[in-house]
């Protein structure tokens, strides 16, 4: 009889896990945006230094049309990130932000980029979504463009949108929802002080702190990933840490966005679970496996499926944030034991 340890599995443990949560999307814990052709080019090269660094792509690059577009210059900006995009090394994660749905420039972008360059995306990201319809037309857009498997990432940015979330998070094609802080707090025609776009008066202010929840909320109501808002003061590393640190464990967010290279590493640091915990759940998984999946006593405390799906969550995040796994969990990763 063959007997199946964890160095040689015949089934990866998010196979067996992820079955009681199907459409449950994992991605990379950081987003990292820029729009100026310089700024695009050497995070693009950065991405594969640290994939290379941590053996694993641990953030995206989302290369940005809405924001780094002059106005006039949309379709010439277009054809610069299609061709960044292109050139982007083997295995790495690239997305575009497009202009919104209701902006002149969607289609085009979308033809453009979606168009040549689909097959090299990870996503496309779509902003100020208002509602499911919005959601609608834009994979219709995709689909036109023939990129018919590329998912969506939106940005929720008002207070409508918040109220839709949900709904949003529902559309099979959206893969992640994204809180739009700047323009959430804009929108409120002043009812919030500035000091709710700020890095620590965002946790405080009463509808800043509902929206977030709000989304996290149907975001995991749906499977999807919520990805937490930027951090202006990009120089300030201590303010940086201490926000992604409140956003995973005080907020549910599973991924965040980067607005500079300083941030990138604050934010994997933050998101990634510490030595004992890996450890601990790499045990409680070897354990689970040699158990056929069944419940398990371990250190005193039964653990069934419910826990499983916890710890090997634990292990997958691990893994996206380049940290170090016990040689026994290397395998259900493609990671060789002498790595």
């Amino acid at each position: 009889m063959t007997t199946t340890t964890p160095d040689t599995p015949t089934l990866r443990p998010g196979d067996v896990l992820r079955a009681a949560q199907a459409g449950s999307v994992v991605l990379p814990v950081c987003d990292h945006y820029s729009g100026v052709e310089a700024r695009m080019k050497k995070s693009l090269a950065l991405q594969a230094e640290m994939a290379e660094e941590f053996g694993a792509c641990v953030f995206d690059v989302t290369l940005d049309c809405e924001d780094g577009a002059p106005v006039g210059g949309e379709s010439e900006h277009a054809a610069l990130v299609t061709e960044l995009a292109l050139a982007a090394a083997p295995g790495m994660r690239v997305g575009v932000r497009v202009h919104p749905v209701d902006h002149a420039a969607f289609d085009a972008d979308v033809a453009t980029i979606a168009g040549r360059a689909g097959h090299k995306l990870s996503h496309i990201m779509v902003p100020k979504v208002e509602s499911l319809a919005d959601v609608v037309r834009a994979a219709a857009a995709l689909d036109a463009a023939g990129a018919q498997g590329l998912p969506l990432q939106v940005l929720i940015e008002s207070p409508l949108a918040v109220h839709n979330a949900f709904d949003i998070a529902s559309h099979p094609r959206v893969q992640s929802l994204s809180f739009g802080l700047m323009d959430f707090v804009s929108a409120h025609a002043g009812a919030i002080p500035a000091e709710g776009m700020a890095a620590a008066g965002q946790f405080t202010h009463p509808l800043v702190v509902r929206a977030k929840l709000e989304i996290a909320s149907a975001a995991h109501a749906h499977g999807k990933v919520p990805s937490h808002c930027v951090v202006t003061e990009f120089n300030d590393i201590d303010a940086m840490r201490a926000a992604a640190r409140r956003a995973a464990n005080e907020f549910g967010y599973t991924r965040m966005w980067s607005i500079h290279p300083n941030q990138i590493r604050p934010i994997l640091d933050a998101f990634a679970p510490g030595e004992r915990q890996i450890e601990t759940a790499a045990k409680i998984v070897a354990a689970a496996e040699a158990a056929n999946w069944a419940p398990v006593s371990f250190e005193g405390v039964l653990h069934d499926r419910a826990s499983y799906r916890l710890y090997w969550q634990v292990l997958e995040r691990a893994h996206a944030t380049g940290r170090a796994l016990p040689s026994g969990a290397k395998a259900w990763f493609g990671v060789p034991a002498t790595s």
